[in-house]
């Protein structure tokens, strides 16, 4: 969607009036166009979804999926009111969103600048265990996210099965996660539950991005947000610290065991951020090859435990 073409749908939805109406790119992920629309009476956020994303790899996935990233916030606001934005209104590959204002800043960003604040993972990890534990089992939640092709075309495909692809001593083990993955369902997942989807500030914590919305196993945002942490570590051994921060909150509001799991997402997805369609873009080559060798190391046996697998990550790298 052009600019052009969107100033005359957000007017029609009346979302958009007055004076001075200015449109701004902002800076988003690799899949959509993202843009702050003000005018002289108020100010809201636009999302467009792309048809190919914006990585070197060919990545094309339906633009449906911005119907599914609204229908998200949709079903966790009751729960979470403070932790998502408002959703305004949309279209066909558009929706908008509340202008949340500049005091929140992304987690990413605080995380790379060497600001490790325990107490954001305890949010984070807290927040993602509530929308998890309201969704367990539920028919409505499970009707409404029946998206495993969308899933599996953003998440189970460029990233566990490309990554099996480029690394033949790794293939069975995410060959395997990738079957399990699909099968499973149990609970409503982001899909992308990493930092800079994430904005804090205030005591406050606001989930973005929920294109990859799917109802399966909520074990893969759990380890989707502490691949991070764990790359982070790379960069800065205290962000480490962050781990058990955001877990114990995270099993406490979950209420139900799936560490096994997650350790073995974790082992997978840590993979997949060197060789698949994403790769974590702050990671050196020795970085590169510290993740694999550890990677390989560990999937004929994987730890029981997370804290275990910390520990041994810590060691190696």
């Amino acid at each position: 969607m052009t600019t052009e073409d969107l100033l005359p749908r957000l007017q029609s939805a009346g979302l958009i009036g007055g004076a001075d109406i200015r449109i701004t790119p902002l800076t988003g992920g690799v899949s959509s166009d993202i843009v702050l629309v003000e005018s002289s009476t108020r100010k809201l956020v636009v999302k467009a979804a792309l048809e190919k994303l914006r990585v070197k790899d060919d990545w094309f996935v339906d633009v449906s999926r911005n119907r599914v990233e609204q229908s998200f916030f949709e079903y966790v606001a009751p729960v979470m009111p403070a932790s998502v934005p408002r959703i305004l209104g949309g279209g066909d590959g558009w929706f908008a969103m509340e202008y949340l204002g500049d005091e929140l800043q992304n987690w990413k960003s605080l995380l790379l600048a060497g600001q490790i604040e325990p107490e954001t993972a305890r949010m984070a990890g807290d927040v993602l265990g509530r929308m998890h534990a309201a969704s367990w089992g539920d028919p409505d939640a499970r009707e409404r996210f029946a998206t495993l092709p969308n899933f599996q075309a953003l998440r189970i495909d460029p990233y566990l099965l490309t990554t099996a692809g480029r690394v033949p001593a790794a293939a069975a083990f995410l060959q395997a996660e990738a079957a399990r993955l699909a099968a499973a369902k149990l609970a409503l997942v982001h899909g992308d539950y990493s930092p800079k989807n994430l904005l804090v500030g205030h005591g406050r914590l606001i989930v973005l991005d929920a294109e990859c919305a799917w109802f399966g196993d909520p074990a893969f945002d759990a380890a989707f947000l502490l691949t991070h942490l764990h790359l982070k570590g790379l960069l800065n051994p205290q962000a480490l610290q962050l781990v058990p921060a955001f877990w114990s909150a995270y099993t406490s509001a979950c209420g139900h065991d799936l560490e096994q799991d997650t350790v073995r997402l974790l082992l997978c997805l840590l993979l997949a951020r060197v060789h698949g369609k994403s790769p974590a873009e702050y990671l050196s080559a020795e970085h590169r090859d510290i993740v694999t060798r550890f990677v390989q190391s560990h999937l004929l046996s994987p730890p029981l435990s997370l804290a275990a697998l910390t520990a041994a990550w810590a060691a190696h790298s």
